[in-house]
């Protein structure tokens, strides 16, 4: 399989286990994600997760409160290296966050690296939410 075709299969897991947290469960993200301490995200939900703990536990946050979602990628556009690889494009969907339902409509780059002969995902970036932080400052402070 070529290289860009591999990257996509990932892609397409990634979106697929984002698919599963904005139905509740994020357990779909451990295989596509390299383990390793440098990996970061930058959601929606604003801030900054580097390791990859930090990483699964953000995806496992969301999904807890998370329902009734799904989450497309489209216009993307991929550019593949001998062991890099980046993608853009637009995240558009809808999601149910503790009751209250969101739209989607982000620009995203995501950022692949090859280890050990496979691609995993080392980054994840989008704009942020001003409704999906509004409503998890408000679940903070209920609680």
């Amino acid at each position: 399989m070529a290289s860009e075709d591999e990257v996509r299969v990932v892609s397409a897991k990634f979106y697929a286990a984002i698919n599963g947290m904005a139905a509740g469960d994020a357990g779909g993200f451990s295989d596509v994600w390299s383990h390793d301490q440098s990996v970061t995200t930058m959601h929606p939900i604003g801030g900054k997760q580097t390791g990859w703990d930090a990483v699964r536990g953000s995806f496992e946050g969301v999904g807890e409160v998370a329902s009734e979602g799904h989450v497309d990628l489209v216009d993307q556009r991929l550019v593949v290296g001998q062991d890099m690889a980046y993608e853009t494009g637009y995240e558009r969907g809808h999601v149910t966050i503790a009751g209250e339902s969101v739209t989607i409509d982000q620009r995203v780059t995501n950022v692949y690296r090859r280890e050990d002969g496979r691609w995993k995902m080392v980054h994840h970036h989008t704009d942020i939410s001003p409704a999906m932080v509004g409503i998890l400052q408000r679940l903070q402070k209920a609680a």
